[in-house]
Order: C-alpha cells, then structure tokens, then sequence
C-alpha cells in the first residue's frame, strides 16, 4: 500500500534550497512513486509532518562497527565480542541518523555476515542500517592494521600483505568472502603504536596491485592514507577515496580534483582523542593527534575550497569516536570551510557515489528509497539542526525511530 507524506519542508539534497508545503507517496517498496507541493493525492495511509523538516538520511562513508569507542580494545576479541558489540553500534547510528553506512576494517569479517543477512530478511529484530562491507583492511606486517591476536592466537583483523602478490591473494579472498570495498593502509595512522602517522607503508607496486584487482571486480578501494608520501602513492595508484588525508600537499589536492578522488574526512576522528582522551589513552596516541591536528583541519579546509568531492565518514568506533555523535562531522566540516550545503551533500549525494549506490540513496527523488530524517529546524540553515537526539529516522518508508 502507497504511504503519503506532507505538510513538510522537504531539502531533497540536490539543490540549496528548501521546498515549502511539500509531499511525497512512498510505495510498497519503500521507494518515493510521486511528490510535489501543495495539494496532495488521495492516498488512504498519510502521515502529516506537521510543517517540520525533512532531508535525506545521512550515508556514512567510514565506520567500524566492531569497536568499542569507551574501552578501545582491538585485541584478543572473540568473534561473539565483535558481533554483539556490532549490533549494538548499528542501532546507534541508526537512531542518530545513518541509514546506509560502509565499514573500513572489520575483524572475522562480520561486516560483510551482518550484510548479507540484512539483504536476506534475517536481521530478526534488531534495527540497523543497510551495510556496505570490507571485512579485514589489508596491511603490511607491523603497520597499521597489524592487531593479530585473536583469542587463539591468530589474525583476525588485517589480511597482512608484503608483496604485490598477497595483496592480489588477499583482495580476491576477500572478494570470494562478499566483501565490495578494499581498504588498504597507505600509511601509519594514531591508533597502532608500531608506527608514526607519516610512515609509508604499503607500498606503490602493492596499491596499485590492489586497485586493479579490486577494480576488475567491481569493488571499490578505500586508503587509509595520513602521511604525505603515502597519500600521493594511493592517489597514483588509482584508489577511489582517500581516508583521512590529513597531511595531504597542494599537489595532491589538484590530483584528487583532476581524478575525481574522494575525500572521507573523519574531522572528529582526530577532535575526540585530545578532547577526551587525556589519562586515558596511551601517551603515544595523544602525542600523535596533538601533532598533527591543526595542519590536519586546514589542509582539510584547503581541499574543500579547491572543490575536491567530499563524502562523509566519521571513523566511528575509534577512541571516545561514538557512533551517536557522527553528525557532530557536519558541524566540523562547516567549521573548516564547507558551507552547510556542501556538508549535507557530502553525507548523501558525494557519499552515494562514492559507494556507487547513487541510483537507489543519497537524493530524495522519484524512483530512490525514502530514506529520511525528520527535523524540528532547518538543516540548511544551520547543520547543527542533524544533532538533534529525538529526530523520525525512516528507513524506505518505515518509521524506525
């Protein structure tokens, strides 16, 4: 049965503009059949909005589900630990607003199993967002990435690649095992405490291996990339996004632009581990955050005012990084140099493109799913208004929250 929404102020993500007095019809399918203003169908099930705000739901480009943001433990889980505390975090970001997110590095791969028993029906009655998946990110032994104590002493989280042909092994087991994203470890990053944020580490034979295995595959690759020498071997390798960029040069920035390269910023990613961390978190993690914050944010800032495709992603799951706050990532970006439209687009059109989804999310238009938010204020004028705790999340057509 066709659902119709009205009486809202819908911004549908493809224009800076609000349109007044507006409403929609939501098929059985969950996706919008009609919309328009003013005088509104016939539809027997109608859900009157009552003059509150309405924009897409935000697509989040960069999480780990598995993560625990309060205790950090990233070794010695059991496969039970990372799929409870999995589901857990599903919801939150679902309440907060996150209707499709993708995951840059789970451990056992239960990203790419929660997925898949989302597109079969079973999720039973838990609420979450549909999943794109990368299961294990692929690292070099000891960079980034490298936690390899399990419970039995094995690898669980990282595929560990030294050599241009265990990367084409790793991306095509991976690729076996249903995953659609490639994360590969350009660089060091805060998090692992065998490296400095500026460490080359795969090297440019194994991205570009990676690229055109993943590629010839239909997947795309995300690069963990902080450093400024590995920033620019995953930009010539041919990766789709660039993670975190924090050290990225002018040149680069032009290549992105040139390229069409992504760029996931995770802002908050870096604000919550001095802001929160102090006495908490080994000493070496604050001292990395602390060192490169500032450069971080206005290089970010250079890359926005260049025209560089944004998509969002918040790195949720990493140190006090909680998965309910991930709109504070559009308030951040504002604060360095996006305008409020540029930051929504980059949580809906840039992100849906990004993870080439584009035809279905992203945009509230005619033929895509009615993921939306409901609002009390306006978004565009000011994108704090995404905060708000106790928004409607709908999920095609189906209130969530």
């Amino acid at each position: 049965m066709d659902k119709l929404f009205f009486n809202c102020n819908m911004f549908d993500g493809t224009t800076a503009t609000l349109t007044e007095n507006a409403w929609f019809v939501v098929d059985e399918a969950g996706r919008i059949s009609n919309q328009g203003t003013g005088k509104y169908p016939d539809v027997t099930d109608r859900t009157d909005l009552q003059g509150k705000f309405v924009m897409p739901g935000l697509i989040n480009a960069h999480t780990h589900i598995m993560m625990n943001p309060i205790t950090n433990k990233t070794e010695y889980l059991t496969e039970a630990e990372a799929t409870v505390q999995a589901l857990h975090n599903l919801e939150l970001l679902l309440k907060s607003g996150q209707t499709y997110v993708r995951d840059c590095g789970c451990a056992f791969n239960v990203d790419i199993q929660l997925a898949n028993f989302y597109r079969e029906g079973r999720v039973f009655d838990f609420k979450m967002p549909e999943i794109m998946p990368s299961g294990r990110p692929l690292s070099m032994t000891g960079g980034h990435g490298d936690f390899t104590e399990g419970h039995d002493g094995c690898t669980t989280w990282g595929y560990l690649t030294d050599s241009p042909d265990e990367v084409r092994k790793a991306v095509r087991q991976a690729f076996k095992l249903g995953t659609q994203n490639i994360k590969v470890m350009a660089t060091g990053g805060i998090m692992s405490a065998t490296d400095q944020v500026d460490d080359t580490e795969l090297s440019l034979e194994e991205l570009k291996m990676a690229v055109a295995e993943a590629h010839s595959k239909h997947m795309t690759v995300a690069a963990h990339a902080e450093g400024r020498a590995g920033i620019h071997n995953a930009i010539l390798a041919g990766v789709d996004s660039i993670e975190h960029g924090s050290y990225l040069s002018d040149e680069d920035i032009a290549a992105m632009k040139e390229q069409g390269t992504f760029l996931v910023t995770t802002l908050i990613a870096a604000w919550t581990i001095p802001e929160y961390g102090e006495g908490k978190l080994p000493q070496y993690m604050l001292d990395k955050a602390k060192a490169f914050i500032n450069d971080y944010f206005e290089n970010i800032g250079k890359a926005i005012r260049a025209g560089v495709k944004i998509a969002f992603g918040t790195d949720a799951g990493t140190p006090f990084n909680r998965f309910e706050e991930a709109p504070y990532e559009l308030q951040l970006l504002v604060e360095n140099g996006a305008t409020n439209f540029q930051a929504l687009q980059a949580a809906g059109k840039f992100s849906s493109e990004l993870l080439g989804i584009e035809a279905d999310y992203g945009t509230l238009e005619p033929g895509k799913f009615a993921d939306f938010l409901v609002l009390d204020a306006d978004p565009l004028a000011d994108v704090k208004a995404v905060q708000q705790k106790d928004k409607q999340v709908y999920k095609k057509g189906q209130r969530m929250f």
